[in-house]
């Protein structure tokens, strides 16, 4: 399965030791789960590390970023995206190329309207969405 991850999962699996986010990191060998994001992702997310503190930007660098398949960002789709989130939709369209499975968030204001849903067929969820799916 092919999991893209938001900066806002990065960021918190990078904070937080415990919730779905991190599950997310640490549950992905096992489960045979590949990690995807962007360089888009990855940037805001170094960027906004210092704001966690010293063991959230350790934890990045030993735990999260080595487990990432970071690819370029996508900003050319074959078809229109019409999204009001304009600082989001490379992500959008970066999951979409990748042909990613699930599109993982913890943006509930840009993606309120997404959330739980999709866009041309990618589910878009939050790490706690997307891990109680899996018990169904």
């Amino acid at each position: 399965m092919r999991l893209f991850f938001d900066s806002s999962v990065l960021l918190a699996a990078a904070g937080s030791t415990s919730g779905a986010s991190r599950l997310l990191i640490t549950s992905a060998k096992r489960e045979g789960w590949s990690l995807l994001s962007s360089l888009y992702c990855v940037r805001e997310v170094e960027h906004n590390l210092p704001k966690l503190g010293s063991k959230a930007t350790t934890d990045w660098n030993r735990l999260i970023k080595p487990k990432l398949t970071v690819v370029s960002t996508h900003l050319i789709l074959d078809r229109p995206l019409i999204y009001r989130a304009v600082k989001d939709r490379p992500v959008v369209i970066t999951a979409l190329s990748l042909k990613a499975d699930t599109l993982l968030t913890l943006d509930r204001d840009d993606f309120h309207d997404l959330l739980g849903s999709s866009v041309y067929g990618l589910p878009i969820r939050t790490p706690g969405e997307f891990l109680k799916g899996l018990n169904r």
